[in-house]
């Protein structure tokens, strides 16, 4: 089996199968605060970032109150997407995915995980999917 056939399949999906899934990205501070959008043509709208700038915003409320020590992931489930934010090094990463997402493992979303915490804004800029908004 080839390279890229390993890393295309179903149960460990390669880069560009991830990147197929993403309707749209939103790149936001530490602090919650949008920095960047990107679209791609099944989906221009960005209207769901209000929803992860407000589901940031509480957050960062219930951590403070509850002295919460850490933050894996939140997943807004919507009509038929489903909006994912992780935190990277540097930025908080929501990623909206076609249709409703449920991790079936742990391991499927440590995967996840990772790929996102390795994110970089980069690929998204050169992706021919990708437009800044």
């Amino acid at each position: 089996m080839s390279p890229a056939a390993e890393t295309e399949s179903p149960s460990k999906p390669g880069p560009n199968k991830i990147l197929d899934e993403i309707l749209g990205v939103a790149i936001f501070d530490l602090n919650g605060l949008p920095r960047e959008y990107f679209v791609t043509p099944e989906n221009q709208s960005t209207s769901w970032v209000q929803i992860v700038f407000q589901a940031l915003g509480l957050k960062s409320l219930l951590m403070s109150s509850l002295k919460l020590d850490s933050f894996q992931h939140i997943s807004i489930h919507l009509d038929q997407q489903t909006a994912v934010v992780m935190r990277s090094k540097s930025a908080y990463v929501a990623i909206l995915l076609k249709g409703p997402r449920h991790f079936p493992s742990d391991t499927a979303a440590d995967r996840f995980g990772q790929w996102v915490r390795q994110f970089e804004q980069n690929t998204l800029r050169q992706h021919p999917r990708f437009k800044a908004a």
